[in-house]
């Protein structure tokens, strides 16, 4: 959750940094947010769920590129995008993460 928390921070902070055309803040927390994307891809394990892991690596190569996109032209929709994208995922950590702790 702490990858994901993080990689939120960095995407609202970039978006806030593009709408007020704050370059390189914008940059450095886009490529903050591509960082986190690429250790939370090459994380995956898909020897306990390939489908899954199949999918969550796309999403996360679709995000990347928006990411890469959204930098090059500045373009705050974009990272807007990537939120939407990755909230839903987020989430579903978020509450697997609360189930897992209950059944303890």
């Amino acid at each position: 959750m702490m990858l994901y928390d993080g990689l939120f921070r960095f995407l609202n902070e970039a978006k806030t940094a593009l709408e007020v055309r704050d370059m390189t803040r914008a940059g450095e927390r886009i490529n903050r947010s591509h960082a986190i994307l690429e250790e939370l891809a090459s994380t995956l394990d898909p020897t306990h769920a390939p489908e899954l892991c199949d999918n969550l690596r796309g999403v996360y190569t679709f995000a990347m590129g928006h990411l890469v996109q959204a930098n090059v032209r500045r373009d705050p929709e974009l990272v807007s995008q990537v939120l939407r994208i990755l909230t839903p995922i987020r989430d579903g950590f978020r509450e697997a993460v609360r189930s897992t702790s209950q059944i303890k």
